[in-house]
């Protein structure tokens, strides 16, 4: 079945771009119906000019962080998902089953507070079959210290010990690490404030990353905290970078390469 941006426009899926413009259209539709906010729009077309850049796939470097992330949450006390509008527009049901297979809470936090973006967002974590959602209630927020933003109202996230800030701001990222709580990043932008300031950052696309979790969670869901924790040791966050930092620069030249064949 083709994807339908309005009744006027179809794009077939032999399109080369159908998959980056499906999601394209998902963001913009997620902004019509207040999920996205106006700004979502921007940030998502930053990332996809860098997910040109490292060839619009999973590389081997941001699966090895993907394991590492899973481990993580998996050894965590109270880990939590932070969701925004874009991640909500993407990949909800994702998302979801994410959160059923490791046990781990979602918790709506934004940026941009827009009257009736919160129950939006809420409302399309429901319908893809989330049951319970935090962050909605203003009686059970607490503020985050060393945070000015509207990122500073949290509720599990006040106490949690692991925190996944898929499609984060920097802010907010440095601010949790300050408080001591260990963060996972999912950004495209390996040089990024988030990505630096995180500790395990999986430079690749929020819609392949997810799925992704998924299927290492179903993997290593029932290793002991023992085989876990190795996992996690033998990662290292700056030599992660490094590696993806390489990874586009080693894409760019083959890119390169092969069109100066042609």
């Amino acid at each position: 079945m083709n994807f339908n941006e309005n009744q006027d426009h179809t794009i077939p899926k032999t399109h080369p771009r159908y998959q980056s413009l499906k999601y394209r259209y998902k963001i913009i539709e997620g902004m019509k119906n207040l999920v996205v906010a106006e700004a979502g729009l921007i940030a998502h077309g930053r990332g996809e000019c860098f997910d040109y850049i490292i060839g619009e796939k999973t590389t081997e470097i941001a699966k090895k962080a993907i394991y590492a992330a899973v481990a993580s949450i998996l050894l965590a006390d109270r880990p939590v998902i932070s969701v925004n509008g874009n991640v909500a527009a993407l990949v909800p049901r994702e998302l979801v089953l994410l959160s059923n297979i490791i046990n781990i809470p979602l918790e709506i936090n934004l940026f941009y507070q827009k009257e009736g973006r919160v129950k939006a967002i809420k409302n399309e974590l429901q319908k893809a079959g989330a049951k319970e959602i935090y962050g909605i209630d203003p009686k059970k927020m607490t503020e985050l210290y060393g945070l000015d933003s509207n990122r500073k109202k949290v509720e599990l996230i006040a106490d949690a010990d692991l925190v996944m800030v898929p499609l984060e701001d920097g802010d907010r990222t440095e601010a949790l690490k300050k408080l001591n709580k260990k963060v996972i990043a999912v950004d495209l932008n390996p040089l990024s404030r988030t990505s630096l300031w995180a500790d395990i950052t999986i430079v690749d696309n929020i819609v392949r990353t997810i799925p992704e979790m998924i299927k290492v969670a179903k993997e290593i869901g029932k290793l002991d905290n023992f085989q876990l924790r190795e996992i996690v040791n033998k990662f290292d966050n700056k030599i992660n970078i490094q590696n993806s930092l390489n990874s586009i620069v080693e894409y760019i030249k083959r890119q390169k390469k092969k069109h100066l064949k042609q």
